[in-house]
């Protein structure tokens, strides 16, 4: 039997598959924020549904910034957004 990874979303809630969703991790070394799709950066972490949906009502919200207890700075939330069209794109 496997075991399912699930995880909830920071913008809309929903509980989906870990592999379903972008993780972004604020390393507990460098204090940075990564993209981090294969989870060999620990740190605390939030998961994003793959939607634009669910990213703007994260970043409006600022829940992804008290998820990780650090400011998210405005160039990683364009990497997002750039990393989510490219996901779209490869969806459809």
């Amino acid at each position: 039997m496997t075991k399912l990874h699930t995880r909830k979303c920071v913008g809309c809630g929903a509980v989906k598959e870990r592999s379903d969703m972008i993780k972004l991790t604020a390393d507990y070394l460098t204090k940075e924020i990564y993209i981090n799709p294969n989870s060999k950066i620990y740190g605390r972490s939030a998961y994003i549904c793959c939607n634009r949906n669910c990213a703007a009502a994260a970043f409006k919200k600022d829940r992804i910034s008290k998820s990780l207890r650090k400011k998210v700075p405005e160039e990683i939330q364009k990497k997002i957004f750039s990393v989510l069209e490219d996901i779209i794109m490869i969806k459809h």
